[in-house]
């Protein structure tokens, strides 16, 4: 009987109360994690922390504000002087007038024929040490070579195109020995840039292409090259940079001067002498101390430089979106 009393008990008490939930059950082991969890959240500001962020906005900042005064600086002063005449005319001593067209042309000229031929090298070279090498010695050695190449100053590569282009080679002081020579100046930048970014392609678009069955060259040509194209554009812009700037090395291969327009056909003008935009902007400011001329070749050449780069990263855009 007492055994019976019990199950009534038990069944009774079964009958009168509902089970807990789970999450009630769970309640007061959740509260603890969940405190746990916002502590971890609002950590702590330490007053070093503080001061390395502050010390990351501030330089971030004041390297920006440098930018935009240089650009804003250089444009104000130069614009002025950007008239017709200027920019469609050649100088003229026997009248003393000053016009940059043969300037321009030259400039031109000299930033097409260095980046068509040294991105080819530049990207061909960075995808052999990448993909095909596997001697490690040899590749530490071309990587090292390109760095100590990277350092030199410009006026030695100036003498070397003078000795080796001009001279041996016979194609005189003339443009094509400038494209040369710069070709060689700015081919360490483009591979090393293009190097790395084929290293930050993932190993796995690799092992999936080759699981495929394609072969290495049309991995490379339909997989890495695409997705390395940030790198490329980052490669051509440097490169167009330091061309577009370089002074000491053009006087010596490609002319000091800029007074006749380009001549003959395509070829010919590609083989006579003539001074870009850089060296004018040195000759004017510094030699005849024109520095109003000199303001207005720079906000040529910074306009030159700002249209070649937005023009670049269009195009990668239209290349990315089709490949996607």
């Amino acid at each position: 009987m007492s055994a019976d009393i019990r199950r009534n008990g038990i069944a009774g008490a079964g009958a009168g109360t509902e089970p807990k939930s789970a999450p009630e059950a769970s309640l007061p082991v959740s509260q603890p994690l969940k405190a746990s969890v916002t502590s971890l959240m609002k950590k702590k500001k330490r007053p070093m922390d503080i001061l390395l962020y502050g010390l990351i906005y501030f330089f971030s900042a004041a390297i920006l504000a440098m930018v935009l005064y240089f650009i804003i600086y250089i444009l104000w002063q130069g614009l002025p002087m950007l008239t017709w005449e200027f920019l469609s005319t050649a100088p003229n001593p026997l009248e003393d007038t000053i016009g940059i067209l043969p300037a321009i042309i030259n400039t031109v000229y000299i930033i097409l024929l260095s980046v068509l031929i040294s991105v080819p090298l530049g990207v061909g070279g960075a995808v052999y040490l990448n993909e095909y090498a596997k001697n490690k010695v040899l590749i530490r050695i071309i990587e090292f070579t390109t760095e100590t190449l990277a350092g030199i100053p410009s006026i030695i590569f100036g003498v070397f195109g003078y000795v080796f282009f001009c001279t041996t080679l016979n194609l005189k002081v003339s443009l094509l020995s400038g494209a040369l020579t710069l070709t060689l100046m700015v081919l360490p930048t483009i591979v090393r840039t293009m190097q790395e970014a084929l290293k930050a392609v993932p190993k796995s678009y690799r092992e999936g292409a080759a699981g495929l069955g394609a072969t290495k060259w049309h991995t490379i040509r339909t997989i890495l090259l695409p997705s390395a194209m940030p790198g490329l554009i980052t490669a051509i812009i440097l490169a167009i940079g330091r061309i577009v700037g370089e002074s000491a090395a053009l006087i010596l291969v490609s002319g000091g001067s800029a007074v006749y327009m380009p001549r003959g056909n395509l070829f010919e003008q590609f083989m006579g002498s003539g001074a870009t935009l850089s060296v004018e902007l040195y000759r004017y400011a510094y030699s005849r101390g024109l520095n109003d001329v000199g303001f207005g070749i720079a906000a040529v050449l910074l306009i030159i430089v700002l249209l070649l780069n937005f023009t670049t990263r269009f195009i990668s855009r239209r290349l990315e979106k089709k490949k996607q």
